[in-house]
């Protein structure tokens, strides 16, 4: 097992990274050209600007039972069909059960804002927000809340 995040604009990488050390669990980061970074206790896989291109290879990494942190219904149905456990950043663990659903309304977002129309942005993050996302994680881990 290892956790694999969608690192670009990630808010929680660092929670993440925590987490996985107490498990000793590996993290990779997958970031493009124009958000290079480098955090201690995780391996940063750096790929060439493009759309999509850096989910594209960390989806080519899952295995079953990884998780993947990312906040893109795309990449969460990619990687539940490859077996892995994909959570956001608010501690929304993707599932079949759930993902239809969330990739419908993201294309009708889209259907909506291509005719013009206009939808809100996400809300500030919040301290609670990352303890969500914490309290989620942590038994995907086989870690206590």
């Amino acid at each position: 097992m290892k956790i694999l995040i969608d690192a670009d604009g990630c808010p929680v990488t660092a929670e993440a990274i925590d987490a996985a050390r107490e498990a000793g669990i590996p993290v990779l980061l997958f970031c493009d050209t124009a958000h290079i970074m480098q955090r201690e206790g995780a391996e940063t896989i750096t790929v060439p600007k493009g759309a999509d291109a850096a989910d594209f290879v960390l989806v080519n990494r899952v295995e079953a039972g990884d998780v993947v942190v990312t906040q893109d219904y795309g990449l969460a149905a990619m990687a539940l069909a490859k077996r892995g456990v994909p959570i956001d950043q608010n501690g929304r663990v993707y599932t079949e059960n759930n993902i239809d659903l969330l990739l419908f309304s993201r294309h009708e977002a889209k259907k909506f804002r291509q005719a013009g129309g206009r939808t809100k942005g996400p809300k500030k993050r919040r301290a609670e927000d990352d303890r969500r996302f914490t309290e989620a994680l942590r038994p995907l881990l086989g870690l206590r809340r």
